[in-house]
C-alpha cells in the first residue's frame, strides 16, 4: 500500500491571508486557462487544494488537473488513483496519461511527463501551473552548481518560461503546514529518500551540511540565482538587437564577430541569441560557436548539438536545424508542388506570363515535351550558357556567392540528360525554348524561405 498521510482533521476550509492564499489568488488572478500539474504529493495536492478553494463561486471552468503515471509500479498507479478521486471531490477535472512502457531514471521519467503535460496544455490553449516550491529551487541551484553551471544555468526556476509557479517563494515547510492546517491528504513517493539520486543526496545530505557551516548558505544561493536570472535578461534583451531574422530552429544573427568580447560574456550571449529560435546549446556547443565567430572563415560550418549547425557569413552568422542533403533525383511535376530538400519546385499558370517578365534565376521556362528531373550537383557538374564551352556547376555557385557550406544538396535540372537550370543561380542555354516548342515555367523557392 503507499503511504498515504493523512493530516489531523478539522482544518480551515476557507484560504487565510497566508502566502499560499495570496500566490493562488494571483495565478486565479490572470484569467488564464490553466492545467495544473499534479503528481499526488504534498506540493501539488495543495496547489490543487488551494485552486479548488479558491475559485470564485467554486467555478472551474478553464482549469484541469493533469496527472501522469509513468508506470514504475504500484506506487504510481495508487498516485494517479488518489488525484483522480480528490480532484473529482473537489470539483476539478482530471486528465490522466500513461507511460507505454516502463523507464529507467529520471531524466526519462521527466521528459516523458513533460511530453503529456505540454500535448494537455497545447490542446486546451493553456498554460501549465507547477507546485515547485522555494525549497526545488534551491535543490536545483546546488545541483547545476556542482555540474559546474554558468549564469543562465544558475538562474534554475526563474528562468523565461511559458511555465507558471506559484509557490516558487514558498517553503515546503509552509506547504507542508497548509496541508496540515487544511486537511489535505497526499501520498508520499518512496523515491523521495533514495539516495541513487542526486537531488535526494543534496537535499537529505548535503544542505544540511552546508547549513550546519554556514547558516546564511540558502539566501545566499537563492540570491546568487537572482542574479543570474538578471543576467539572463540583460542578455535577452541585447541578443533581441543582434538578430536580424528569426525563426523555429533558425536565428540569424549579425555583428557577432567581434573578437575582442570576453570568451565568457560570447558564450552568455550565444545562448541567448540561440534561445530566441527555440534552440538550446550545450556547453560545449556554446563554447565552439563563441570561437567560431571570432575565428571562423566565412562561408564554413560547424556541427552543433541537437541536430543544428552555424554558417558563417561574413558579418553575420546563421543558426539552423541540419538536414541531410538529397541524394536522389526526382522527376519534376507539371502539376503541385515537387518537394526536394528544402527546396520547392512549382510549374506556374502559362496565363498572363510572358518570357520577358521572368528575369531572375529563381524562374525558368523549360521544355514541356522532355522529361524534367532535378538532382543535387555533383563535382564535376557543367552547363552550357550563352558561351561556346560548358563551364563547371562549382563556378557558377561561386560567381554568385553562394557559401560552400550551402552547396551541399544544391539543385540542379536535367533535361535529355543535360543541365539546363541551376535554380536562384543561372539558367542554361538550353532552358532557352524555341518558338513553338512546348515550354513550362517553373519556380524554385526554399521552403524555409
Amino acid at each position: 500500500m503507499p503511504d498515504l498521510a493523512h493530516p489531523a482533521a478539522g482544518g480551515r476550509t476557507i484560504i487565510g491571508p497566508d502566502r499560499i492564499g495570496t500566490a493562488v489568488r494571483t495565478l486565479l488572478g490572470g484569467g488564464e486557462r490553466l492545467v495544473l500539474a499534479v503528481s499526488g504529493g504534498v506540493d501539488s495536492m495543495v496547489l490543487l487544494h488551494a485552486v479548488a478553494h479558491a475559485r470564485p463561486g467554486g467555478g472551474g471552468d478553464g482549469i484541469v488537473v493533469a496527472t501522469f503515471d509513468h508506470a514504475s509500479g504500484a506506487h504510481a498507479a495508487a498516485a494517479v488513483d488518489h488525484v483522480r478521486r480528490l480532484a473529482g471531490a473537489w470539483g476539478v477535472p482530471v486528465v490522466t496519461g500513461r507511460a507505454a512502457a516502463p523507464m529507467r531514471g529520471e531524466a526519462a521519467w521527466r521528459e516523458a511527463r513533460w511530453r503529456f503535460l505540454r500535448d494537455v496544455a497545447g490542446e486546451r490553449s493553456a498554460r501549465i501551473a507547477t507546485a515547485h516550491t522555494r525549497d526545488d529551487q534551491l535543490e536545483t541551484i546546488v545541483m547545476r552548481a556542482l555540474r559546474g553551471a554558468g549564469a543562465r544555468g544558475l538562474s534554475a526556476l526563474l528562468a523565461p518560461s511559458d511555465i507558471l509557479r506559484p509557490f516558487l517563494d514558498v517553503s515546503r515547510a509552509a506547504v507542508e503546514r497548509y496541508a496540515d492546517a487544511h486537511a489535505v491528504p497526499w501520498i508520499e513517493d518512496p523515491t523521495n529518500r533514495d539516495r541513487a539520486h542526486l537531488r535526494n543526496r543534496v537535499r537529505l545530505d548535503l544542505l544540511p551540511a552546508m547549513r550546519a557551516l554556514s547558516p546564511g548558505f540558502d539566501e545566499a544561493m537563492l540570491a546568487l540565482a537572482r542574479r543570474a536570472a538578471e543576467v539572463r535578461r540583460a542578455c535577452a534583451a541585447i541578443a533581441r538587437d543582434l538578430v536580424v531574422d528569426v525563426a523555429p530552429g533558425r536565428v540569424v544573427a549579425t555583428r557577432v564577430t567581434n573578437a575582442e568580447w570576453p570568451a565568457p560574456a560570447q558564450a552568455l550571449l550565444w545562448q541567448a541569441i540561440a534561445e530566441t529560435g527555440g534552440i538550446v546549446l550545450d556547453r560545449r556547443g556554446t563554447v565552439r560557436l563563441a570561437h567560431f565567430g571570432c575565428e571562423g572563415r566565412p562561408g564554413t560550418l560547424i556541427p552543433l548539438s541537437g541536430g543544428f549547425e552555424a554558417v558563417h557569413r561574413h558579418e553575420t552568422i546563421e543558426l539552423r536545424r541540419r538536414l541531410a542533403a538529397p541524394t536522389d533525383r526526382v522527376t519534376l511535376r507539371l502539376e503541385g508542388a515537387t518537394i526536394f530538400g528544402v527546396w520547392r519546385f512549382r510549374a506556374l499558370e502559362a496565363t498572363n506570363l510572358r518570357g520577358s517578365e521572368i528575369t531572375d534565376a529563381r524562374h525558368a521556362w523549360l521544355p514541356a515535351d522532355v522529361p524534367l528531373e532535378v538532382r543535387p550537383w555533383r563535382a564535376g557538374d557543367r552547363m552550357l550558357t550563352s558561351g561556346s564551352r560548358p563551364r563547371r556547376v562549382k563556378r557558377f555557385l561561386a560567381d554568385r556567392r553562394v557559401a560552400a557550406a550551402d552547396r551541399a544538396g544544391w539543385p540542379v535540372v536535367v533535361a535529355g540528360g543535360e543541365i539546363v537550370w541551376i535554380p536562384g543561380v543561372r539558367r542554361g542555354h538550353a532552358a532557352t525554348v524555341r518558338s513553338g516548342r512546348p515550354r513550362v515555367c517553373f519556380v524554385c523557392e526554399r521552403v524555409n524561405d
